[in-house]
């Protein structure tokens, strides 16, 4: 399909929270993302956004849930797997600076034919990977 996707990339991904604000803190505080975007959409609903700073790749749309489905997912947004994976160029260096932040590792530092990984719970449990890929 030659033409068809050549220019499209995953730029956002959504993440249910149970908090704006306390989700933004987090992610700044523990992880060192940028708040890149907070617009007021008027009746409570904000369009807020955090990314790597610096770094290449998908943001994370924080968004409180609009409804009991939405509320529920907090913390479990994919049944307990790991949800998403944050890239590093320095293993050593950001797990030793996400311990000191506070951020909750689930298992020690392992290798494995990918990469160095670990994983860590966000401020509502869901799973991510710390990983540096073989390169």
């Amino acid at each position: 399909m030659t033409g068809f996707a050549e220019h499209r990339r995953v730029a956002t991904v959504a993440l249910v929270v149970a908090n704006y604000d306390e989700a933004i803190a987090w992610y700044v505080e523990r992880l060192g993302f940028t708040l890149t975007e907070d617009v007021d959409l008027g009746g409570g609903k904000r369009w807020v956004t955090v990314a790597p700073a610096d770094g290449p790749g998908a943001r994370l749309l924080l968004a409180e849930p609009s409804d009991e489905t939405q509320r529920k997912s907090i913390g479990n947004q994919t049944g307990g797997r790991v949800f998403l994976f944050l890239e590093t160029l320095d293993f050593a260096g950001d797990h030793a600076a996400m311990l000191d932040k506070g951020v909750e590792f689930r298992e020690a530092p392992r290798h494995e034919a990918y990469g160095t990984v670990a994983v860590f719970a966000d401020l509502h449990g869901n799973l991510w990977d710390l990983i540096q890929p073989k390169r």
